[in-house]
């Protein structure tokens, strides 16, 4: 009786131990994203307003926020959907938009390869901007890759929740507060703020210029498809110069 007893306590502080060590690897992610909330509550405060001036249920325009899971996507689907542009060119444009997830989920394959399916689906509808910062130098710190997912699953749940209820605070406040703040600015200048952080290579300046160049040339096209054709030119350009440079030509 007396050793079942002590094998008992011992399993028990073992998993008070685990557990304590599985909540401080979460925390540890949640407080590596609390710098990133600073630009980005804002700007997801922006959109919510934005949602509830556009010609759209306010609702539906919130809905956005879990559903895509994106500032840049958010942005160019509530502008359409004010603009009346049919479904498909809706999603198209979205897609569009976040094409550059794609190398997102490129780097973070090997570091997610064997786990659960489910943590996967997870991970992947998580990964933006933000947690994929906060994830790679979660992994890249600690050398067990457990340890790797809680700090990117506690980073990322921080930034789901912060940047939905900026959403929602933002689509409750839009309508009552006046036009005359011009709030829709802090979306144009934020995320030319958020490209001028990262031209620093051959490949990116490749893909702002042409994107920029592409955006002024295609403004006049219907439905507000230039600035989507324009990121699509400059992810393109993007790829084909960061091509070029590793073939050497």
């Amino acid at each position: 009786m007396l050793i079942t007893a002590t094998a008992t306590a011992t399993d028990g502080a073992t998993t008070s131990t685990l557990t304590r060590s599985h909540a401080a690897d979460l925390l540890a992610g949640a407080r590596a994203m609390v710098p990133w909330l600073v630009g980005v509550v804002p700007f997801g405060l922006v959109i919510g307003v934005s949602a509830a001036r556009a010609d759209i249920p306010t609702f539906s325009g919130w809905l956005t926020a879990p559903i895509l899971f994106g500032g840049s996507a958010q942005v160019v689907v509530i502008d359409l959907l004010d603009a009346g542009a049919t479904p498909a060119v809706v999603v198209i444009a979205a897609l569009a938009v976040n094409l550059r997830l794609v190398l997102y989920s490129a780097t973070m394959a090997p570091r997610w390869r064997g786990t659960p399916i489910g943590f996967q689906a997870v991970a992947a509808y998580l990964l933006v901007d933000p947690t994929l910062a906060v994830g790679v130098d979660g992994y890249e710190r600690n050398e067990d890759p457990h340890v790797g997912h809680r700090h990117y699953l506690g980073g990322a749940a921080t930034l789901w929740v912060a940047w939905l209820a900026a959403v929602a605070v933002g689509a409750t406040l839009g309508a009552r507060l006046p036009e005359a703040l011009h709030l829709e600015l802090v979306v144009p200048l934020f995320l030319a703020g958020e490209v001028a952080t990262r031209v620093k290579t051959r490949a990116s300046v490749h893909a702002a210029l042409v994107a920029v160049v592409a955006a002024v040339v295609l403004y006049p096209v219907p439905l507000h498809l230039g600035p989507v054709l324009a990121i699509a030119a400059g992810t393109v350009a993007g790829l084909h110069a960061d091509d070029a440079g590793r073939t050497g030509r």
